[in-house]
């Protein structure tokens, strides 16, 4: 006999929110920061070779400095989850009369009448009561927690594997080329990328691409410029 569950799989997708968001922020930070620092080096008609150290070294610093920074981020919010359920331990230990009911009023908040909600918060809170407290007051639960070691790994691999690819193009790209083969490259990188988050977020495609082609467009326009002016002054 066919599972009511088999007949009807459901797939949400809110379960990859953690090291999507960890992912995409590497890759796209990975590609725009990169990109952006060899087309403003090329822009001031520096060397072939200065262009590629610029690049190699803005990749290293950028890995690292991205796994860093999720790490300590993520951290910070995983200390403040484990403080709020430490708290809503202590309360349920001093008062688990006042804490079921305050269930039962977020039951009634959501639409339940009195009765059934009270049913509710006692039946949940006899089975799980910070469990209960942690899901449905604070809004945390086991598959969104934040896990900063995750956020750090996915995060400083991302970021290398994306700025690998403006650095792969500036490595063969003709010198007098150099920046426009990197911008025009990168950029469809971009559009890669932001559909590709999209399509795994369940989001629209066009969408997702656009608004990451956009904002790295800008970022390597302004680069280039502050190159050429810097590089125009030296020369």
């Amino acid at each position: 006999m066919v599972s009511p569950h088999s007949r009807h799989p459901e797939r949400h997708r809110y379960d990859r929110i953690g090291w999507l968001r960890a992912a995409v922020l590497g890759a796209n930070d990975g590609i725009v920061s990169t990109a952006s620092l060899i087309i403003g080096v090329a822009a001031a008609a520096a060397s072939p070779a200065t262009v590629l150290v610029a690049g190699s070294a803005g990749l290293v610093a950028g890995a690292m400095s991205m796994a860093a920074g999720e790490y300590v981020s993520v951290s910070s919010q995983s200390d403040t989850e484990q403080a709020d359920i430490a708290r809503e331990r202590a309360e349920l230990h001093e008062d688990p009369v006042a804490e079921e009911r305050e269930l039962a009023t977020i039951y009634r908040a959501r639409g339940l009448d009195a009765e059934l909600a009270r049913q509710v918060a006692a039946q949940l809170t006899a089975h799980d009561a910070l469990g209960a407290h942690a899901r449905d007051e604070l809004g945390l639960s086991d598959e969104l927690a934040a896990q900063p070691l995750q956020a750090a790994l996915v995060s400083g691999a991302s970021f290398a594997v994306g700025a690998a690819l403006p650095l792969a193009v500036a490595t063969f790209a003709p010198q007098p080329a150099l920046g426009i083969a990197v911008a025009a490259t990168s950029l469809v990188f971009l559009a890669l990328l932001g559909a590709l988050a999209a399509r795994t977020g369940g989001a629209p495609l066009g969408v997702g691409a656009a608004r990451v082609t956009f904002w790295g467009a800008l970022a390597m326009a302004a680069t280039a410029g502050v190159g050429a002016l810097f590089g125009t002054t030296v020369g």
